[in-house]
């Protein structure tokens, strides 16, 4: 896996002040996405030892409130795997924080091919961009389409539970 940036401080993306993964690489290539310099999977810089305890290291700082993880796309099947040792990781570490995970695919899509990773996830905001139904006024996601989901009520009830935020 490679990544684009890890943000120390982040307040866009999730509740409270979070530490961001971009990761790289993305197939989908929404059209009006934010973040297309994310979309080549040789860009950005490699993800190993060093990058990973930096991530989990900010964290885990005292005035963190969680995690979020985004892209390009968390979970193109290039960046399943460490993403989900990822966010293992990151739950083993930090039980107390929340983590947040932005993907094109949809929740439905994601029990499918890597159901797994879910159960390290609090909140999941899914769906693709859609230029068309982008809303400035949305929290914490650019259009209408994309829904804001509760990942362990989802999982408990197995019926999708939206997040009010």
């Amino acid at each position: 896996m490679r990544y684009a940036q890890i943000r120390k401080t982040d307040i866009s993306n999730g509740t409270g002040i979070r530490t961001s993964l971009f990761v790289q690489g993305c197939t989908r290539k929404c059209k009006g996405c934010f973040n297309p310099e994310t979309w080549d999977f040789e860009g950005g810089h490699e993800w190993n030892e060093q990058a990973e305890e930096e991530f989990l290291t900010l964290t885990a700082g005292e005035h963190i409130a969680g995690a979020t993880i985004l892209g390009g796309e968390p979970m193109e099947p290039e960046n399943r795997r460490p993403v989900r040792e990822l966010l293992r990781k990151l739950k083993e570490r930090c039980p107390e924080k929340n983590i947040w995970m932005y993907s094109s695919y949809l929740f439905e899509e994601i029990m499918e091919f890597d159901p797994k990773v879910l159960q390290y996830l609090d909140v999941l905001v899914d769906g693709p961009f859609v230029e068309e139904k982008k809303d400035l006024n949305l929290r914490f996601r650019g259009s209408s389409n994309q829904r804001i989901i509760d990942v362990k009520a989802s999982l408990e009830s197995k019926t999708v539970i939206l997040l009010e935020v």
